[in-house]
């Protein structure tokens, strides 16, 4: 019987310390299983904020993009009335050219028609006025491809206007001396 007891002892002893085995384990799993919960919400937080980053990029690139497009649409839109006062002046100068040739034969001819100069007369000025549609156009699609630039160089400028003054302040201190 004490051969039993002791096999007992032994089995029982061996049983507590499995039994402290697995609670060691249990809580050194819970230990990792929280570490590895920490660290998915970790994730789960850098990888939310990198989400909000691409949207707002995105919303960004589209307005960017929304802009140019406009950009775009508005100097093919001066530049087709462009064109179109650059054929008119075409025209209008290809009348007048025959209005000054009838006119010049008339006087070769010794005969003065008041019909003819008038005609030349108002192709003149229909002339005139076509050169001053395409002049206001060209300058219409100049500004217009201007205005960016220069709204880009004044923000460049108001980031960097006070070194601009002082470089300015510089220079005039530099000259008076």
């Amino acid at each position: 019987m004490s051969d039993i007891d002791e096999l007992q002892r032994r089995i029982t002893a061996a049983m507590d310390r499995v039994a402290k085995g697995l609670d060691g384990l249990a809580a050194q799993g819970d230990r990792d299983d929280a570490s590895v919960r920490q660290q998915l919400d970790e994730e789960k937080t850098v990888n939310a904020q990198l989400t909000e980053r691409v949207r707002v990029l995105k919303e960004r690139q589209d307005a960017a993009l929304a802009r140019l497009e406009a950009q775009g649409a508005q100097a093919e839109a001066r530049m087709t009335k462009l064109d179109t006062d650059l054929q008119k002046l075409r025209r209008v100068n290809a009348q007048l050219t025959e209005a000054c040739d009838a006119l010049r034969r008339a006087n070769e001819e010794g005969v003065g028609e008041p019909h003819l100069i008038n005609k030349a007369m108002m192709a003149e000025l229909e002339s005139l006025r076509a050169a001053r549609a395409v002049d206001l156009s060209e300058a219409d699609t100049i500004l217009g491809a201007l205005t960016p630039l220069l709204q880009a160089a004044a923000r460049d400028d108001g980031a960097g206007a006070g070194n601009a003054a002082e470089a300015a302040g510089t220079k005039t201190e530099e000259e008076s001396a």
